[in-house]
């Protein structure tokens, strides 16, 4: 479920932002063991497919779509850490360049999609 541009206050928008960027660079560190010559094409390949099943959305309330979480599929083919930065890295994209979810709903997109998915 994606999050759009003012779903969430400021507050919680910037807290969840310090959250989001916290927990990713923590596990950029810590995926460099999950991380070897056989899972490094196989994050890619993961991070493409979930991008494109992520693409087809179905509405739940205003400004709030719904999709596939990708996280626990990621988790399992590339490790918990890796699959976080799989998932964030498919979530910038979609907010960048598609405006699925929103900016400053980022933070709050990662948190929930990327880490407690995956979790």
């Amino acid at each position: 479920m994606h999050m759009s541009d003012g779903i969430v206050s400021a507050p919680t928008s910037v807290l969840f932002g310090v959250i989001a960027a916290v927990t990713v660079a923590v596990s950029a560190r810590r995926a460099r063991a999950e991380l070897d010559e056989r899972t490094v094409p196989l994050a890619g390949l993961v991070t493409a497919f979930i991008f494109a099943v992520q693409m087809v959305n179905f509405p739940i309330l205003p400004g709030v779509s719904g999709h596939l979480l990708g996280g626990a599929l990621a988790a399992i083919l590339v490790g918990p850490y890796a699959g976080v930065l799989c998932i964030a890295i498919v979530l910038v994209v979609q907010s960048l360049l598609f405006a699925d979810g929103g900016i400053s709903a980022l933070g709050t997109n990662i948190t929930n999609m990327a880490v407690i998915g995956v979790a």
